[in-house]
């Protein structure tokens, strides 16, 4: 009788909807968009369009103001997302596009795969970017769901520059169900999907991921949205989003699942510059995408969770992306990798607590260069190369300088090749340090007063070099792992 009691209440556990842990353990939500600049949400000074929707959920949450992407583009950013490391501890770097044979590789436990561990149904709608090989899909590294595209969407017969790029994908499962999609549908797209998953698992944990594959150029908003705001196509842009997101949050209302769900919001990285009205601001913070500097990497970050999150808040403490994927397995008693990852616990920040411990270092790589280190409100830039954009900034979706932009091959890699794609010019800094809480526009270098701290840094950066590597110094990190390969 006691075996048949046992039998009964294992089979019960295993086929009753996971209702009890989706109270106890919250749902995630991470909304992520492409390109959106710092200031590119209205709570975070937005002009020429409006975001009610995340300034609502700021309002009920917390704007964290100090919170960075790994690297400062596509790629990268989003490997350091999913593994909670550096991308150069992984490998992965700059952005894959249809004829890479490189992905994220088999051995790496990413995020979803964590949630899909802990009982949670997992799903990802919009762009991926970490190869688009059959074995780099996501739905053999943690998604039970996916629809969308495998690199980003100027990755097809689109691009403004280079011609001869097969059809972009869109894909449902494992399966390209259309090529060169209507990009304009893309977001209503998405959206619907995020909320029918919603629905579809309201009464189980679920780790909704919606990777939106807009602003990245080229923009398109749906007939509804053209016109909306008087920042012209970007501000429409931006608006669908936030209707979309907001959409997210309604069907999180709808069935009462708003308390029991983190959610989080930000952006890949900077905006694309050089691509003027296509492209948003990161004011005041210098330059954008493809850089180290602050406009680069520093990104809009809002989270809510009603009662554990405190409303209204705005967080200046420093934290990453990487951090993210160790915080979400605490909260859902997922289980970590077991390979070293740089992400750190960080929900007592988020919670506010009175022992919080922010993230007190910070490493900038484009690449595998170490080009700058954050310790508290410092920042050493190390000797290295970097992109600005031409001038005047580029129009109606085309680059800067694009009359005397040369198609190259794709495969053309490094600061020029992207210089020759995209309408930028190759500049050089030198070592300088500058304090972020005075001068968040990195414009005085304050490196002769503060030699002290050029020189803790500058350990901190061998440090980095020891474990991480840098290409810069031709220094090998003992940390590094292989991404995958695909040999076909």
């Amino acid at each position: 009788m006691r075996f048949l009691l046992a039998l009964f209440l294992a089979v019960l556990a295993a086929v009753l909807p996971a209702r009890g842990w989706a109270q106890t353990r919250p749902n995630i939500v991470l909304l992520f968009t492409d390109d959106q600049g710092y200031s590119d949400v209205g709570c975070f000074g937005a002009q020429g369009f409006q975001t009610p929707n995340l300034d609502r959920l700021a309002a009920q949450g917390t704007r964290f103001t100090s919170f960075y992407v790994a690297q400062p583009v596509c790629t990268a950013s989003r490997a350091a997302l999913m593994t909670g490391c550096y991308a150069n501890r992984v490998s992965l770097f700059g952005a894959l596009n249809h004829e890479s044979n490189v992905g994220i590789a088999e051995s790496e436990l990413l995020l979803p795969e964590i949630c899909r561990q802990a009982g949670y149904a997992t799903a990802i709608f919009g762009k991926w970017h970490l190869g688009h090989r059959p074995p780099f899909s996501p739905r053999k590294h943690g998604f039970d769901e996916f629809l969308g595209i495998p690199y980003s969407n100027d990755n097809g017969p689109l691009h403004p520059i280079v011609r001869g790029i097969p059809g972009l994908p869109w894909i449902d499962g494992d399966r390209i169900v259309e090529t060169d999609p209507d990009q304009s549908q893309f977001t209503r797209r998405l959206t619907e999907r995020a909320v029918a998953f919603i629905e579809r698992n309201k009464d189980r944990p679920f780790f909704l991921y919606v990777p939106h594959i807009m602003p990245h150029v080229p923009i398109f908003a749906s007939d509804k949205f053209r016109g909306s705001s008087p920042a012209g196509l970007y501000g429409d842009v931006i608006q669908e989003l936030d209707d979309g997101i907001g959409q997210v949050l309604a069907a999180l209302d709808k069935f009462n699942l708003a308390d029991r769900t983190l959610v989080i919001f930000c952006s890949d990285n900077g905006p694309f510059l050089s691509y003027g009205n296509h492209a948003g601001s990161a004011r005041p913070l210098r330059e954008g995408k493809l850089t180290t500097f602050e406009g680069g990497v520093r990104v809009p970050c809002i989270m809510r969770w009603p009662g554990k999150i405190p409303a209204g808040r705005s967080c200046p403490d420093l934290l990453s992306t990487i951090d993210l994927l160790p915080t979400i397995a605490r909260l859902i008693g997922g289980k970590l990798p077991e390979q070293p990852i740089d992400g750190r616990d960080v929900w007592p920040v988020l919670a506010d607590a009175p022992d919080k411990q922010p993230r007190e270092i910070f490493y900038y790589y484009a690449g595998d260069e170490l080009q700058a280190v954050r310790s508290g409100p410092w920042k050493l830039h190390l000797p290295h190369e970097y992109l600005t954009p031409a001038q005047p900034p580029g129009k109606n979706g085309k680059p800067a300088n694009f009359e005397n932009l040369k198609p190259e091959s794709m495969a053309m890699s490094g600061l020029r090749g992207i210089a020759s794609r995209h309408g930028y010019l190759v500049r050089k800094i030198e070592q300088s340090l500058y304090n972020l809480e005075a001068d968040v526009g990195e414009t005085t270098d304050v490196a002769a007063q503060h030699p002290d701290v050029v020189e803790r840094l500058l350990k901190l950066a061998e440090q980095a070099r020891s474990d991480l590597g840098d290409s810069l110094t031709k220094r090998t990190g003992s940390g590094v792992r292989p991404c995958g390969q695909w040999k076909g």
